[in-house]
């Protein structure tokens, strides 16, 4: 239990947002929640129904079937797990992607297909001439993946569906869960099953759901982009630059216009 996990929110008279974070070398656990006007700290009862986190177990054969049933008798679709003999099984999980920044995409494949001397030349303009655009934040990719399969993985499969070049460093994948009106982000490790988790959670996306974000959370390291990349990014900030100054512009000549009219019907008096 957390100091952010203890925190019991009260009503007041007015409200305002808060936010809370705890990391270690570990584990990353960010908290978003509803500040109210007073705050007070208390123990949270560990209700008798909570079920036992199986995570934190290691389940036997007869367990991974029982918890593959139970998936199953919830889903809505026709999304379940498979169980195999040798204790493994397959499913769907369902990735959101909530970038902030541009992602990069290989040039045509004519363009970059080349060989020889002449190739190389033509594949290092292709790669300057790659793409970089904002991905949609309601962006959302379904993965056929196994119980072995770890979230390092997952990202770069994910990389690979929208053909993307960027180093699978840059994004971590985070376990999303909302409990009590408290939204929790958690970054999984390299190494975390994410199949595993949701056979624990269930199917229920409030439980649990898993976004894609980039992995700083604080400056932005410059080292881990590509030249190419670089580049992109000056272009896209110098049109903003550029239309940010034409607004000034426009607003001052506008005022200028408007103080020179007034000025033409002003007269003193005489």
């Amino acid at each position: 239990m957390t100091d952010c996990e203890r925190l019991d929110m009260t009503w007041g008279s007015s409200a305002s947002s808060g936010y809370c974070s705890q990391s270690d070398s570990e584990h990353e656990l960010e908290l978003f929640y509803t500040a109210r006007t007073s705050l007070r700290k208390t123990k949270r009862r560990k209700e008798k129904d909570e079920p036992v986190d199986c995570r934190k177990q290691e389940l036997s054969l007869s367990e991974i079937q029982q918890k593959v049933k139970e998936y199953n008798a919830q889903v809505n679709s026709n999304l379940f797990m498979v169980l195999n003999r040798d204790g493994s099984y397959t499913g769907f999980i369902k990735v959101q992607f909530k970038l902030a920044r541009p992602v990069s995409l290989p040039p045509p494949r004519s363009m970059s297909s080349s060989s020889g001397r002449d190739g190389d030349c033509r594949e290092d303009k292709a790669l300057k001439r790659r793409t970089s655009f904002y991905l949609p934040r309601d962006t959302v990719k379904h993965l056929h993946i196994s119980s072995s399969t770890r979230a390092r993985e997952v990202i770069e499969a994910l990389l690979r569906k929208f053909t993307m070049v960027d180093n699978p460093a840059k994004y971590s994948l985070f376990e999303r869960s909302e409990r009590q009106n408290q939204v929790y982000l958690r970054k999984l490790a390299d190494d975390e099953r994410p199949l595993f988790l949701h056979l624990c959670a269930g199917p229920n996306e409030k439980v649990l759901s898993l976004v894609l974000k980039e992995n700083e959370t604080g400056e932005v390291n410059w080292d881990a982009f590509s030249f190419p990349e670089l580049q992109n990014f000056l272009r896209i900030l110098q049109r903003e630059e550029e239309d940010h100054v034409r607004q000034i512009v426009w607003r001052y000549a506008l005022a200028r216009d408007k103080m020179k009219e007034a000025l033409k019907n002003f007269s003193t008096p005489g």
